[in-house]
């Protein structure tokens, strides 16, 4: 059993997490760290620029945090038998019966190849099911006509979460399924876009809206009581931030985007969260998937699931971790077996089951780049040193 941290590290954790607040850097932010039944919460600073404290349970905005539940949504359905890993989705989604692939990633959409196989339910949570997001479309000068044909599309996939901006689920998988993939199935990890053909599958395979799968699946079973895809309950949530040569400016007050139910919920990176929330979680897969899934699924949610051409390329958003189902994995260093995931307007999870250790930062301020800013690697280097 892990012993717990030192006092000398817990005050230097909180100094470091004190040293990134202010009205210019974050104006507030909650960070935990918990070890065993220790568990440490830091809530620093302001809900927005002036306004009141931020509290242990402050809601944020946790972008994309929301792909490893999107994950477990679905292992949880697989558990219950109303899917499995290996069988191809178009029993649930005909949109990708007979999908093409183009034929050069940045070429015309009508110039197109055949797919070489099935998409299977295991693509979808290793993100290699054809789709998403890679470093060169964000570099080019004009943008690839995938990229603005899913714009077009209001497919909210190449960019910030955008609730309220998206069309209803049926509607957004008729869209997604008219577009041609980038890659073959199992070619290589693409972010982004497969969490949100999860929920899609998710609902239909329980015959329910995603919201409602994830309430009934995951958030009631093991407690996550404030974690949703919007909240009434805008007076603690915080004000979304983003930077410009100016200054932060904000880009959602709490009585904006989140405020109130989205047409589509978004499995890529729609939910509200908690410390205590996604404390909640990642204890649910320290401990096997009790009450939401089997051992096994556990396991393979949170070990590598990529070849190393999969992988290849997407440092940009991986560093030099792999992915598992839904988040990433570390695969070497001194971190090695820990997982998680962050979100890009603010927010990180990381779980390392070897120091039994868990990390949350969640602030609200957009990040400049794919990697995660110093107030998240600080934070987490601060919870590695101050460690018993």
């Amino acid at each position: 059993m892990a012993s717990g941290f030192t006092s000398d590290g817990l005050r230097q954790w909180r100094d470091v997490a004190e040293s990134h607040v202010s009205d210019d850097k974050v104006p507030g932010l909650v960070t935990l760290v918990a070890r065993g039944p220790e568990v440490y919460v830091a809530p620093i600073g302001t809900l927005s620029i002036g306004g009141k404290p931020v509290e242990r349970d402050s809601l944020f905005r946790i972008a994309s945090t929301t792909k490893p539940i999107t994950a477990a949504t679905t292992l949880a359905i697989v558990h219950e038998g109303l899917l499995s890993l290996d069988e191809p989705v178009e029993r649930l989604l005909p949109e990708f019966a007979q999908p093409r692939v183009l034929a050069q990633v940045n070429g015309p959409l009508d110039e197109t190849v055949p797919v070489d196989r099935a998409i299977t339910v295991r693509d979808l949570l290793t993100f290699t099911y054809g789709f998403g997001m890679v470093l060169d479309m964000f570099m080019s000068p004009e943008p690839w006509p995938i990229v603005a044909a899913a714009n077009d599309a209001e497919l909210g996939t190449f960019g910030p979460p955008a609730p309220g901006k998206q069309p209803d689920a049926d509607e957004w998988m008729k869209r997604m399924g008219a577009l041609p993939l980038v890659t073959q199935p199992g070619e290589r990890w693409l972010y982004n876009a497969a969490a949100q053909v999860l929920g899609v599958l998710c609902a239909r395979a329980a015959g329910t809206s995603y919201d409602e799968v994830v309430r009934t699946r995951i958030t009631e079973p093991i407690g996550m009581r404030d974690t949703a895809f919007f909240t009434r309950n805008t007076e603690r949530l915080a004000t979304a931030y983003q930077s410009t040569p100016e200054g932060l400016v904000a880009n959602d007050p709490p009585d904006g985007a989140w405020s109130q139910p989205p047409m589509f919920a978004d499995g890529a990176g729609g939910l509200v969260s908690t410390v205590d929330d996604l404390l909640a979680f990642a204890r649910m897969l320290l401990g096997g998937g009790e009450r939401v899934m089997s051992a096994d699924l556990a396991r393979q949610m949170t070990s590598d699931q990529l070849t190393p051409s999969q992988r290849a390329g997407c440092e940009a958003f991986l560093g030099d971790r792999s992915w598992g189902f839904g988040q990433a994995v570390a695969v070497s260093g001194p971190r090695e077996g820990a997982f998680g995931w962050d979100g890009g307007l603010g927010t990180s999870w990381l779980v390392d089951p070897k120091q039994d250790l868990v990390v949350i930062v969640l602030t609200q301020r957009m990040w400049e780049m794919a990697l995660p800013p110093a107030v998240h690697t600080e934070i987490q280097d601060a919870a590695y040193a101050a460690l018993a």
